[in-house]
């Protein structure tokens, strides 16, 4: 009886230093959801090391578009957000699923397609004035069609041209900027993209900047907490430090170069703070 006394202790003393354990691996890794031109641009690959370096955390990265990402967050189930939809942002605080929103960086969108131009719209900077062009040649448009930030961008360019887009020239492919790019180049089509992920993918890509430079196109990203008040499980601490660390003067610096060696300018601007 003794013996078996002293078995169930000992098992109960692994159990509870298995689930200490447990709960410090745990403590110690935090997800990230994110967009994918952040991931396809290759930034995260930059800055991630660096931060899991300096904190000792683990960053799990999911890549999705915004609007998914942000469902993750309303759910609980990440940890931080580094997204590029204002609107959408503004909503998510607002409805307190997240806290301490902050500006880390900005690019532009542009519109890409064949060099040829089928819908003759390299001589237009408005981009409402691009998409009706395209619409009215029925020339193939290439979606994402997946809630993302670039996605919310483009139906807020079609409703601004009075456009409703339909299935015959229009096509969604449900799939991050990166696939989408590879689809569009593909099947020699048009689409909305970030300037980082195309200058990331051009060498592999038969599509050109055609339009560009309208400000509505302005591509703006924050970091988001996950509110710990709503979700008591969600790492805010982690959460804090990967923030902090994104809006840091050393991280600003990183993305101001991040790209220039390779493509000869910046995929990011900082905006956290001023970069000397």
């Amino acid at each position: 009886m003794k013996r078996h006394s002293k078995f169930l202790f000992a098992l109960i003393c692994y159990a509870m230093l298995t689930c200490n354990h447990l709960g410090a691996q745990a403590r110690q890794s935090i997800i990230l959801a994110t967009t994918t031109s952040t991931q396809d641009s290759g930034l995260l690959d930059v800055l991630i090391p660096i931060f899991e370096k300096q904190s000792g955390y683990l960053v799990k990265t999911i890549a999705v578009g915004s609007g998914q990402a942000m469902a993750m967050g309303k759910r609980g189930e990440a940890d931080v957000l580094l997204v590029h939809s204002p609107t959408a942002e503004e909503q998510f605080v607002r409805e307190g699923f997240g806290s301490n929103r902050r500006l880390v960086m900005h690019n532009d969108f542009v519109i890409v397609g064949l060099e040829s131009d089928p819908a003759g719209i390299k001589s237009t900077k408005d981009c409402a004035d691009a998409f009706r062009r395209i619409a009215n040649s029925k020339a193939l448009f290439y979606s994402r069609g997946d809630e993302s930030g670039t996605h919310a961008l483009e139906k807020k360019i079609w409703e601004l041209a009075s456009i409703v887009p339909t299935n015959d020239w229009y096509k969604e492919t449900g799939t991050g900027m990166g696939q989408t790019l590879a689809v569009t180049a593909e099947k020699k089509g048009y689409t909305l993209t970030d300037r980082g992920t195309y200058l990331s993918l051009e060498k592999t890509l038969n599509l050109a900047i055609l339009s560009q430079g309208d400000p509505i196109l302005k591509n703006i990203y924050h970091v988001i907490e996950v509110n710990p008040d709503k979700f008591p499980k969600a790492n805010s601490i982690g959460a804090k430090q990967f923030a902090d660390f994104c809006v840091s003067e050393t991280t600003q610096k990183l993305i101001a170069v991040f790209g220039v060696d390779k493509y000869g300018s910046p995929l990011f601007f900082p905006s956290a703070l001023p970069v000397k």
